[in-house]
């Protein structure tokens, strides 16, 4: 005997509209000739309506684990809730509780990319936007150093795939592939560099004046005229090996002293237009998620785009200062946008 079909949904109207009418289930099952059981099962299941989901209790903890979970939260951020529930020694705990306890104290939130400034950075901020507020800054010489890998930063590789179409797949290395570590400055409209660190070479107090006068003296600097170095600053930030007894000594024999070498306020990325340089040259050596195979293909990557690169958008760049002083002295020392 084969198996009855289910009640049409025609059906299933008919007998609501019965119902309604008085009819009883025996009555409904010979109008529409069906099983009666049928009819009864259909009527009995409208009936109890949908089962109300049973939650099951939270396992609950204690003022003093809650008090402890808090602490380690604080201690350890970033941390997965797991962890810190570990670090409590509170076992049996399942994430939706333990995700729920900790959403009354914390948020889920990604790593600051800038270090946090505290009174003390602010007035130094606030104090070095005023010491320059009428310098003439088509004569500073900005300068940094910059780090590239032959993959580029994390999360770059992102873009747009046709509907059809797989996205490539991103090349895989045992061993790291290591980066390039590049110096350039910009002054008015013009690009010093960019000049390569040779590689394996740590930059110190000692490597770092050396590459300096290896490159950015001799190739550059003793081609101005004496009128050019006598007006130019110098701005570095300070790194160990750029704030240095050794290399500012060194850096004063040069005649790069008192008001030719710029002070630079702590934690400060954000007030040298060079780091928007560098973001120019990334995302043209990085676009479309590329990567290298070797550091002197990155490095010939780097020069290319660098070249790429215009006087008036250098000048742009210099020319933004007068504003960033502005906008550190509004936001009382607080970060700028870049």
């Amino acid at each position: 005997m084969g198996q009855k079909k289910d009640l049409t949904g025609s059906e299933k109207s008919k007998i609501v509209r019965y119902l309604a009418e008085g009819c009883s289930s025996l009555k409904i099952a010979k109008l529409l000739k069906r099983d009666h059981r049928t009819i009864k099962r259909f009527i009995q299941n409208s009936q109890q309506g949908r089962k109300k989901r049973v939650e099951k209790p939270r396992r609950k903890i204690t003022a003093h684990e809650l008090r402890k979970v808090k602490r380690a939260a604080a201690k350890m951020p970033l941390a997965t809730s797991l962890a810190i529930f570990q670090s409590c020694n509170i076992t049996g705990v399942p994430k939706s509780t333990r995700c729920a306890i900790l959403r009354d104290m914390a948020k889920v939130r990604k790593a600051e990319r800038r270090p946090p400034l505290n009174k003390t950075h602010k007035l130094k901020r606030q104090d070095w936007a005023k010491k320059y507020l009428k310098t003439d800054f088509s004569k500073v010489l900005w300068t940094d150093e910059m780090r590239v890998s032959l993959d580029g930063p994390d999360g770059w590789a992102r873009g747009w795939i046709g509907k059809g179409q797989r996205a490539p797949v991103p090349l895989r290395r045992q061993q790291g592939g290591g980066g390039v570590l590049v110096w350039a400055g910009i002054i008015k409209g013009e690009l010093v560099g960019p000049f390569r660190v040779e590689d394996g070479v740590k930059l110190n107090s000692q490597s770092y004046c050396k590459f300096l006068e290896d490159t950015f003296f001799k190739q550059w600097y003793r081609k101005k005229s004496a009128s050019f170095k006598k007006n130019m600053i110098f701005m570095q930030d300070n790194a160990p090996s750029h704030a240095s007894k050794y290399s500012t000594a060194w850096l004063a024999r040069k005649g790069l002293k008192e008001e030719k070498l710029m002070t630079w306020p702590p934690c400060s990325p954000d007030l040298n237009p060079i780091e928007n340089l560098w973001s120019i040259i990334k995302c043209e050596i990085y676009k479309e998620g590329k990567q290298y195979t070797s550091l002197n293909s990155v490095w010939e990557a780097v020069v290319a785009a660098a070249r790429n690169v215009d006087g008036e958008q250098i000048k742009t760049l210099t020319e933004s200062m007068d504003g960033r002083l502005l906008s550190v002295l509004a936001k009382k020392g607080g970060y700028i946008g870049r």
